[in-house]
C-alpha cells in the first residue's frame, strides 16, 4: 500500500475526481501524512472526517495527506484467542465510527492554507513475544490435481516452507496445508505454542548505526508515530539536532516532550528548500532526511538532500498535490510507471552519490526482499544448482531457471471491526485517502514473456523501461484471481504499485536488443471487509466518495493479521507464498503506536535507514537493488511469523462451473485466467 492522501474528495458521480479529496482535519486527529505499504507503504488518513464538498477547486490546491500501510491479516490459535478475548474484557468501549478520526498520516507538502491530510493510526505496542518454533504433524499428501482442464478444482496443499529466522511469535497464521520438502513426509499445520512475553520497554534492543549530523523526519502521521520509537531504539544520534516537520501539531507533544524540535509547517514547492536547507546545515556530521508525507515531491526532496550530502529515504514515489485526480491528463501520465520514470532518468542523469532509498516501505519495499528470499527457497527446494546471484542480470537468470512466470503481491487483511460500518461512510484499516488515490489510478502490472492474451483496454508505454502495461480502468474495481494462507484461493484489487513495476524490470533478462525473459507481476489485495462494502458502494454510486471518510484505530479493531507476501508461480513446485503474517496482539507487544499494517512499513523504512547508513554512496537505488539478507536481518524481528507455503491451486481451479468461460486450459497462470472479467 502506499502514503495516504487527504484532501477535497470530490463527490461527484464522476469515475474520475477532479481534485484530490483532503477532509478537514479534526481537534483529535492528527494532520500528517506518514509513510507509505504503500509503500503502499502507508499511513493512514486522520480519524473519521466528514467528507468535503465536491471539488471545485484545481488538484494543485489540495491538500496535502498520507498513505498507510494495509496489511493482510492471519487466523489465530485457540490460544491466541483467549489472550484477545483477556485483552478485550480490560480494554475501554470502542469510540463510536464517526466521533473520533483515526490518527492522520502526515501530509507535509500542502500549503499552510490548505487542510493537512491525515493518516491512519496504527495499534499501541506492548511486549514482544519469542515463540517457539511450530510444531509440525506427518500429513498424507494426496495427488495433485490435473491442471490441464478447468473442470474440477486441484487439491489445495500449501505447506509451511521454511520459517524465518527472525523471532517468531505465538500467533501463527492457519494455511491450508504443509510444505513439502523433496525427500521427506510433508508436514501438517504448525502447532503454535504461547511463548513467554517479554516487555518490549525492558527488551534490549540492538543499536545499529549513528546519525552523525542533523536528522529530520517529514511527517508525523500513522507511520511517522511509528518510526519514531523505531529511529530511537536503534540509532545514535542527538537528541538537539532532531526535527520533525508537519503541517499539524496534533501529536506534537510525542516529539516535544522527549527533547526533539518540531516545526508546524507544510512543504511546497515553494518553501521546501528555504524549510530544510537551515535543518541540514547546522553543524558537523552527515544529514537523514526520513521522508514519510504525502503531496511532497519525492523526486525533488531526493534531489535537494543529495545535492547537500545528505541521506534520504522514502516509501513512495510522491508527487506534488494534483496528480492523482488531474482530469486533463492522460491515463499514462497519472500511472505510477510515469513517476516511477522520473527518478529513472534522475539516476540515469546523476549516477552514483550520497545514497537516496527509494520506495522503502513494506509494499514497495519489503516485498523485493521476500521475493529474492522466495526464488533461492523454490531453487534450493527444486533441485537447481546455482550459487547466490550478485547482480540484477544473476538474479534474473536464476529466476528464469526456475521457470517462474509470475509474481503476486497476495495479502489479506482480515482485521474486523467491532461495530458495523454504517452507510454513506468509506471505512478502512489504513488511510481512506491513501487508498482511493492509488485506486483510482489506471490498474497497472508488470507485463510477463509468457503471457499470449492482452485485455483490449491494454496499453503500453512508448518510452522507458517498457516493463510494464496499464488497463484503462481503475484498479480498485479491478479483481484478479490470487491466493494467501490463510484464506486460500481470493479475489483481490489489481490496485497500482510501484512494486509491480520495479520488481518485473529487475527480473528482466535481455539479449542485446531482445527481450528473452520477464515475469509478470502485479499487486492483489483483499482489504479488510467493511474497506470492500466500501468499495462497493463507492463504485455503485458512479465514483461517488461517501460523505465520511474513516479510519479504524486500534481501539475499534477486534482482532486480525496482516497477511503480506509474494505469490511465485509457474514452476515445478506450482506456486509458493512467502510473507510476514502479523498479528495486532503481537504488534502491541513489539512497539508503540502502531497497528501490524503499520509496523510492517515503519520496520521496513528501519531497515532502509540502517543499509543507507552502512552504504552511504550508493546513489538512488531501489529496493530490488539492496542486500536483501541484510535488509530482513534488520527487519524480521518486527514482522512475526515469516513462512513459506507451496499450493497446488491455480486460477482455473473450480472452473468452469455452470456456466461457460473463455479460458486458457493449456497454461493455468495466463493473465486471461487471473484477472476477473
Amino acid at each position: 500500500m502506499t502514503d495516504d492522501p487527504k484532501g477535497d474528495a470530490p463527490k461527484t458521480a464522476a469515475a474520475k475526481p477532479a481534485t484530490r479529496r483532503k477532509p478537514a482535519a479534526a481537534k483529535t486527529t492528527t494532520g500528517s501524512a506518514s509513510g507509505s505499504r504503500t509503500s503502499r507503504t502507508k499511513a493512514s488518513a486522520s480519524k473519521t472526517t466528514a467528507a468535503a464538498k465536491p471539488a471545485a477547486a484545481s488538484a494543485a490546491r489540495k491538500p496535502a495527506a498520507s498513505k498507510v500501510a494495509s496489511k493482510p491479516a492471519a487466523t489465530k490459535t485457540a490460544a491466541t484467542r483467549a489472550s484477545t478475548a483477556k485483552a478485550a474484557a480490560k480494554a475501554a468501549p470502542a469510540k463510536s465510527a464517526a466521533a473520533k478520526p483515526a490518527t492522520g498520516k502526515s501530509a507535509a507538502a500542502s500549503k499552510t492554507a490548505a487542510p493537512a491530510k491525515a493518516s491512519a493510526a496504527k495499534p499501541a505496542a506492548a511486549k514482544p513475544a519469542a515463540a517457539e518454533p511450530a510444531a509440525s504433524k506427518a500429513a498424507p499428501k494426496k495427488p495433485r490435481a490435473t491442471k490441464s482442464t478447468a473442470t474440477k478444482p486441484a487439491t489445495q496443499k500449501s505447506a509451511v516452507a521454511k520459517p524465518a529466522a527472525a523471532p517468531q511469535t505465538a500467533t501463527a497464521a492457519k494455511a491450508s496445508a504443509a510444505k513439502t520438502t523433496p525427500g521427506k513426509t510433508p508436514a501438517k499445520k504448525p502447532v503454535t505454542r504461547k511463548a513467554p512475553v517479554k516487555s518490549a520497554a525492558s527488551k534490549s534492543w540492538p543499536v545499529h548505526g549513528t546519525i552523525t549530523g542533523p536528522l529530520v523526519m517529514i511527517g508525523l502521521g500513522s507511520i511517522g508515530k511509528g518510526t519514531l520509537p523505531l529511529i530511537e531504539r536503534h540509532f545514535k544520534f542527538d537528541k538537539s539536532r532532531f526535527t520533525v516537520i508537519d503541517p499539524v501539531d496534533t501529536d506534537a507533544k510525542l516529539v516535544t516532550d522527549k527533547g526533539y524540535k518540531f516545526q508546524k509547517v507544510g512543504l511546497t514547492p515553494e518553501n521546501y528548500e528555504e524549510v530544510l536547507t537551515p535543518l541540514l546545515t547546522e553543524g558537523e556530521g552527515q544529514g537523514f532526511v526520513v521522508n514519510l508525507s504525502v503531496d511532497t515531491s519525492s523526486l525533488d526532496l531526493m534531489k535537494f538532500c543529495r545535492n547537500l550530502g545528505a541521506l534520504y529515504i522514502d516509501t513512495v514515489v510522491e508527487p506534488w498535490p494534483g496528480f492523482y485526480f488531474d482530469d486533463t491528463a492522460k491515463a499514462a501520465d497519472r500511472t505510477n510507471y510515469a513517476l516511477r520514470e522520473t527518478v529513472r532518468k534522475e539516476k540515469k542523469k546523476n549516477p552514483g552519490g550520497t545514497t537516496a532509498v527509494s520506495c522503502c516501505g513494506a509494499n514497495p519495499g519489503m516485498v523485493s526482499w521476500f521475493v529474492k528470499q522466495a526464488l533461492v527457497d523454490i531453487a534450493t527446494d527444486t533441485g537447481v544448482k546455482f550459487d547466490e546471484p550478485s547482480s540484477q542480470k544473476d538474479w534474473a537468470k536464476l529466476m528464469k531457471k526456475v521457470g517462474v512466470k509470475g509474481i503476486h503481491i497476495a495479502e489479506r487483511d482480515t482485521q474486523r471491526a467491532k461495530e458495523p460500518k454504517p452507510m454513506d461512510e468509506f471505512w478502512n484499516t489504513w488511510s481512506v485517502e491513501g487508498f482511493l488515490s492509488e485506486g483510482f489510478q489506471p490498474a497497472e502490472l508488470g507485463w510477463g514473456t509468457h503471457e499470449t492474451w492482452k485485455p483490449k483496454n491494454a496499453k503500453e508505454h512508448k518510452k522507458g523501461c517498457r516493463a510494464a502495461i496499464y488497463l484503462e480502468q481503475p484498479g480498485a474495481s479491478t479483481r484478479v484471481r490470487t491466493w494467501c494462507p490463510t484464506p486460500g484461493p481470493q479475489y483481490g484489487f489489481l490496485v497500482t504499485h510501484n512494486e509491480a513495476i520495479s520488481i518485473a524490470d529487475y527480473f528482466t533478462l535481455e539479449g542485446g536488443k531482445k527481450l528473452k525473459y520477464r515475469p509478470t507481476c502485479h499487486y492483489a489485495y483483499h482489504p479488510a471487509n467493511v474497506a470492500v462494502l466500501s468499495l462497493h458502494e463507492l463504485f455503485g454510486s458512479a465514483g461517488k466518495i461517501q460523505e465520511k471518510l474513516h479510519v479504524l484505530d486500534e481501539s475499534e479493531i477486534q482482532d486480525g493479521i496482516d497477511e503480506l507476501g509474494v505469490l511465485l508461480y509457474g514452476h515445478k513446485k506450482n506456486a509458493y507464498w512467502y510473507g510476514s503474517q502479523l498479528s495486532v496482539e503481537e504488534t502491541r507487544e513489539l512497539a508503540p503506536y502502531q497497528n501490524a499494517t503499520g509496523l510492517q512499513v515503519t520496520s521496513a523504512v528501519l531497515a532502509g535507514m540502517v543499509w543507507a547508513l552502512e552504504n552511504p554512496e550508493a546513489g538512488i537505488v531501489e529496493t530490488d537493488e539492496m542486500d536483501y539478507k541484510r535488509c530482513l536481518e534488520i527487519q524480521k524481528p518486527y514482522l512475526g511469523p515469516v513462512k513459506g507455503y507451496y499450493t497446488d491451486w491455480t486460477p482455473l481451479d473450480g472452473r468452469p462451473g455452470f456456466y461457460p468461460e473463455d479460458l486458457d486450459t493449456s497454461d493455468p497462470w495466463q493473465f486471461k485466467n487471473i484477472l476477473v472479467r
